[in-house]
């Protein structure tokens, strides 16, 4: 896959994390692919679905396995807007995904090149290739915006508060 593909898949991606920012979730979007065609998609959901498990790719790799029929991905891609956390990255090597592309870099718990970088670590018995940044300004782009509205809505709602009770009849 070039990076015509790359960019294809990450701008579907993109699309599942607006979905995920329509229902007040972290806008993450994640999407497996195998010889060129979707099998698999998902966006963040752990509140909506009250499910500290549900990230994009969580549920793009369960969606996947439904299909397909096998819990192992092998010869599939993963797109995610978000480098992966730990948890995600564990279910990656599990389901033996052949290659990560993801597009914004997660400083603070990114488990890939960030924070951490499991996906290296000698004791895994599964190789992931990893393209990082596809997209990356786009991707970082809707994260930004969604923290920095949801940072507005909770000023607003302190300056509401705070007007409360201080009327004089």
């Amino acid at each position: 896959m070039g990076i015509k593909d790359d960019q294809y898949w990450m701008a579907r991606a993109l699309e599942l994390a607006s979905q995920a920012a329509s229902k007040d979730e972290v806008p993450v979007g994640a999407v497996v692919v195998l010889n060129g065609k979707e099998i698999g998609a998902g966006f963040n959901a752990p509140i909506s679905g009250c499910d500290p498990t549900a990230h994009a790719e969580i549920g793009a790799l369960r969606d996947a396995a439904a299909r397909v029929g096998n819990y192992r991905l092998a010869g599939a891609t993963l797109y995610v807007t978000l480098e992966p956390c730990t948890m995600c990255v564990g279910a990656i090597v599990h389901s033996r995904i052949s290659r990560l592309v993801y597009g914004a870099a997660e400083p603070k718990a990114g488990a890939v090149e960030s924070a951490r970088r499991t996906l290296e670590e000698p004791h895994l018995n599964w190789r992931v290739e990893v393209t990082g940044g596809v997209m990356a300004e786009a991707c970082g782009q809707a994260i930004s915006e969604f923290f920095s509205r949801r940072r507005r809505e909770i000023r607003a709602r302190r300056q509401q508060n705070s007007g409360k009770g201080n009327e004089t009849p």
